[in-house]
């Protein structure tokens, strides 16, 4: 087997591209296998050196290290690209000092429609959590429509080509929302709702044989076909094929929120199957996890709700061959009880506002309270996944059904106006994290989410409850979390250390979720508006290339303007050596496009101690640049393996990171001007 470091290289050659390093060539489209590969790469990268000759500044190199947001921008935006010299790190080699002045230039005939002198950011400081140091160009003043790239004329770089227009992200945001529909369970995907362009990514519907997921079993009475029920639909959980009910919690809430919040960001036009129908596609993709949840919470349950479908046997082949039966753990679970109580309260609500689902709001609000009523009435467990369904634990703790019980409190008064709901919301909210702690919803974004709701609701607005509620994020609307310091990230994307972990994704997507909250609800006018918006932009542009890595953190972008995205991911479908899907750069097709990865994880491999991984140069990588683009699984002598806590994607990471995104499609953004 080729070594994936020489794959890239060949695929570079093939390409026609000049290889700089080991770690990436030129043209930037066929560049790098992103992330140290392994010691020998990460030890021999050379100092990049400013090619000698000089043609059009248009066939000039593009440059990893001058970074923009690889989609654009809209033209009201700060648009601010970073010039890295990196320090520290697998590039800590490489060097990159710029001209005195950088230039804009339109893509189409190469013409500097802007120029101007980078700011060395603080003083020439190392970023300690990227291992680097840089400059800032800040082309805010350019708002002309167009494509453009920049240039530094001393070195004869260039970055890659970007837009600035209304509508720079809404294809992104499109392309987001569709690996949902990818990650549909029992579903075929079929042309031409699979593809992109003249690429497709087909498969038969998965696990709808014999004893599979409209059949599957009591995992405890395995034999018995009495125990067989319809458990079909829904999404995978993640890289994985199982389904999990508590798992949905807050992908549910987060869509549904998104679409509350900014209706204008989701179109009908998506090319999935349901686009055309009257309904925006988000909520056609909510649909399909909605009515998976119905029939976990089937009659006989009384309005309990059961935790989990999926296999009990290792090795999943891929999901359209798969034969594996499919059990489901038979008592109902106070976790998913009450989980349901609050996805189907807020469903209700949403689905009530538009036309073509109202018909079903009632439904679901009498399933809502039928599970609410339940969980108060039962006892409740922390203890009901015992393992034996593979993969992820299942269980919540006590304490977090509760604090879910306060969002479906909040959803239930809004439909039942019920004061029971009200006493609910009023006795426990203080014990929410948005309460105890001061990131309001970046660990539990549908409890700060709901409270906001409640908070501003025109029923409750008037209340004491509600004043204390708004007073609390005012409060800590102070903090570092909220607050845009230009002295704390290089990249304009600040987050404390602790919250690089196995999914710093979903928090830095619910980073900007959080600090948008000021805007969404009027929290902020004036200059503190104009900086919260510009701290949650700084955010969203991270993930679009504005970071050590120089990637786009969604999959294989390339067909909607990335230079640089993930090539590979941690995925049953999208398997390591598979010679279709395995690689964007060097299979035939690769990931479907558009799936959000964990992302940078510092603890990655640390407690693997027979693992190669354990003693590699990983460890030494700043926060920022502990990342692998890579997608092998258990390889216990290989360089790097278990690439599931970097590079699988999640449902709950791509929800977290669609309502940020949204805030920048389908309408104005606000400034201190439009409220004057």
């Amino acid at each position: 087997m080729v070594h994936r470091k020489w794959k890239i290289l060949l695929a570079c050659l093939a390409a026609g591209a000049v290889p700089l390093s080991i770690l990436f060539c030129v043209p930037a489209r066929e560049w790098e296998k992103t992330g140290v590969e392994d010691e020998a790469a990460a030890a021999k990268v050379p100092e990049k050196k400013a090619p000698v000759a000089k043609g059009p500044p248009g066939k000039a190199p593009i440059s990893r290290y001058l970074v923009v947001d690889q989609f654009g921008y809209r033209p009201e935006m700060r648009k601010v690209a970073v010039l890295v010299d990196p320090v520290e790190g697998w590039n800590a080699k490489d060097s990159y000092e710029p001209g005195p002045e950088i230039e804009v230039r339109q893509a189409q005939d190469d013409k500097v429609v802007f120029q101007g002198k980078p700011q060395v950011w603080k003083g020439g400081a190392l970023d300690i959590l990227s291992g680097d140091r840089g400059s800032w160009f800040d082309f805010s003043e350019l708002r002309e429509l167009g494509k453009y790239y920049l240039y530094d004329p001393k070195n004869h770089l260039r970055s890659g080509e970007f837009v600035i227009k209304g509508t720079a992200y809404d294809q992104v945001l499109a392309a987001a929302l569709r690996a949902f529909y990818f990650n549909r369970a029992n579903f075929a995907k079929v042309a031409p709702f699979a593809c992109v362009g003249d690429k497709c990514w087909l498969q038969g519907a998965d696990y709808v044989g014999p004893g599979q997921d409209k059949s599957a079993r009591s995992v405890r009475k395995r034999d018995d076909p009495k125990t067989e029920r319809d458990l079909h639909g829904g999404f995978w959980d993640a890289g994985d094929v199982n389904k999990y009910t508590t798992f949905m919690y807050s992908v549910m809430h987060q869509l549904l929120t998104a679409y509350v919040e900014n209706p204008h960001a989701f179109t009908d036009n998506l090319n999935i199957p349901e686009s055309g129908n009257g309904i925006p596609d988000l909520l056609d993709e909510v649909d399909v996890e909605i009515r998976f949840l119905e029939r976990m919470q089937a009659d006989d349950l009384k309005g309990g709700v059961l935790l989990k479908v999926g296999n009990v046997a290792f090795g999943d082949p891929k999901p359209e061959a798969s034969d594996f039966p499919r059990y489901y753990y038979p008592e109902s679970c106070s976790s998913a009880v009450i989980t349901v109580a609050s996805v189907f309260a807020q469903a209700a609500l949403v689905y009530a506002s538009v036309p073509k689902l109202e018909p079903r709001a009632e439904e679901l609000k009498k399933r809502a309270l039928a599970a609410f009523s339940h969980y108060q009435k039962n006892p409740k467990s922390e203890n009901c996944d015992d393992g034996t369904i593979h993969a992820g634990d299942a269980d919540v703790s006590l304490a977090e059904q509760e604090l879910r019980a306060v969002s479906a409190a909040v959803y239930l008064y809004a439909l039942t106006n019920e004061p029971e709901f009200f006493e609910f919301v009023e006795k426990n909210w203080q014990k929410s994290r948005p309460f105890t702690e001061d990131r309001w919803s970046i660990y539990d974004a549908p409890v700060g989410d709901a409270l906001l709701y409640f908070a501003t609701h025109p029923k409750n607005a008037s209340t004491a409850l509600a004043q204390a509620i708004l007073n609390k994020k005012r409060e800590q609307s102070k903090s570092d979390i909220y607050v845009f310091d230009p002295e704390k990230s290089l990249y304009r994307s600040y987050m404390r250390r602790d919250s690089y972990h196995w999914g710093s994704n979903q928090a830095r997507a619910n980073h900007g979720n959080t600090v948008w909250d000021l805007v969404q609800y009027g929290l902020v006018s004036g200059e503190d508006l104009e900086r919260a918006i510009e701290r949650t932009a700084g955010l969203l542009h991270w993930f679009h290339g504005v970071n050590a890595m120089g990637l786009v953190y969604l999959s294989n972008m390339y067909p909607y303007g990335a230079e640089r995205s993930v090539n590979e991911i941690y995925h049953v479908w999208f398997r390591d050596g598979d010679p279709d899907y395995d690689s964007a750069l060097t299979s035939r097709l690769g990931p479907a496009p558009g799936y959000v990865v964990g992302g940078p994880n510092p603890t990655y491999c640390q407690t693997e101690q027979d693992h190669v991984c354990r003693v590699s140069l990983f460890q030494k990588q700043p926060p920022e640049k502990a990342y692998v683009d890579f997608n092998t699984g258990w390889e216990p002598k290989a360089d790097f393996d278990m690439s599931w806590s970097l590079t699988e994607p999640a449902t709950y990471y791509q929800a977290a990171y669609v309502k940020l995104l949204s805030k920048f499609v389908g309408r104005p953004l606000p400034s201190a001007d439009s409220q004057r």
